[in-house]
């Protein structure tokens, strides 16, 4: 009877009471936030919301592939990649100063046990800058730097750099600042400078992470720099925003599957450097 019993008891789940509580109140909490973004799904079912959907994918076959067209996407391509790519080198000449700034690991200061009063107001002030650069869509920024620079990729370049630039910056300061300290530390105790213990201690441990978040924060880039050409910021967005108007889906589609294959060689280009650092 006792080991029944006590097989019995293992078998329950002596927290199951609280986890219903807490999905219920999960729940309870979710269905006032669907009803404000007015989230109907059974909307997608709808017979003449199958319909148009049924038009709109039927007219993506067959793809675009006319010689002039394929010149064109290739051309907006690279100038995708290139507003990407040069974006992100702006952002990390943002970032990388202020992750050597505000990462505490590489503070002088603090290695007597508690910060100067100077640093550490420097630090917060650079953290506050990063909040501020990340906190504005890339996408406010192109429509600023749209009005400002006019149309064309110069302000997608822009956009991206100010958003990215805070982004690498805090999640760079937040990787340095998880590992292991001591190596740094002990190099700046014997009179190296923040570069020398950034560079001979913290960046070795880390620089799989950091790699692997710059490729992936490069992928979001083209991306993002896709979006952008919706409001005049150039490169294949803008293109595709013109195939959506006119109701181009052959053009779409095939724009879509440039899309698809640039994401792919992101990842590879990720993996294949991870590989070469392990």
């Amino acid at each position: 009877m006792s080991t029944v019993r006590l097989r019995r008891d293992a078998a329950r789940d002596p927290a199951w009471l609280g986890r219903v509580f807490w999905f219920a109140a999960g729940l309870a909490l979710l269905a006032p936030l669907l009803q404000a973004t007015e989230f109907k799904p059974w909307q997608l079912v709808d017979a003449r919301s199958l319909d148009a959907t049924g038009r709109f994918v039927a007219s993506f076959f067959p793809p675009a592939h006319a010689p002039e067209f394929l010149r064109l996407v290739a051309l907006e391509t690279w100038r995708t990649v290139a507003i990407a790519t040069a974006g992100l080198a702006l952002a990390l000449l943002i970032a990388v100063p202020a992750t050597l700034l505000s990462t505490r690991a590489l503070s002088i200061s603090a290695l007597a046990g508690r910060t100067a009063f100077g640093p550490f107001w420097l630090r917060q002030a650079v953290r506050w800058g990063l909040v501020v650069l990340r906190s504005v869509p890339e996408l406010v920024w192109a429509l600023v730097f749209v009005r400002v620079v006019g149309l064309g990729p110069t302000a997608g370049v822009l956009a991206i750099a100010l958003t990215y630039g805070g982004m690498l910056g805090k999640v760079y300061a937040e990787i340095l600042e998880s590992g292991d300290a001591h190596a740094a530390q002990a190099l700046l105790r014997n009179g190296s400078s923040r570069m020398q213990a950034f560079c001979y201690a913290l960046l070795p441990q880390n620089a799989n992470e950091l790699v692997s978040y710059t490729v992936y924060r490069w992928e979001c880039a083209v991306r993002s720099s896709v979006v952008l050409g919706f409001v005049g910021a150039g490169g294949l967005g803008q293109l595709l925003d013109g195939s959506m108007k006119m109701f181009a889906g052959g053009e779409v589609l095939t724009m879509l599957a440039v899309f698809v294959a640039l994401v792919a060689l992101a990842d590879r280009l990720s993996s294949r450097l991870r590989a070469d650092l392990g």
